[in-house]
């Protein structure tokens, strides 16, 4: 799964630490998921998409695996 984490920070202009505390998580958390080394879970995916006011499916995409 791939995510556009980054460039909605750099949208909203906030850190990985000022999105981690937003959502009650590590920067190192935010990191790994940007890094695509962690598939974060529904809930987190959701509470990361309410802080850009966008829809899960436009910062998560999810790959075909054929």
């Amino acid at each position: 799964m791939k995510n556009s984490l980054r460039v909605e920070r750099a949208i909203k202009n906030i850190t990985q630490a000022d999105l981690a505390d937003a959502i009650g998580v590590s920067r190192q958390t935010i990191n790994t998921i940007e890094s695509n080394k962690y598939v974060p879970s529904t809930v987190l995916a959701l509470k990361i998409a309410r802080v850009f006011e966008k829809p899960v499916e436009q910062i998560f995409i999810l790959e075909d695996t054929d």
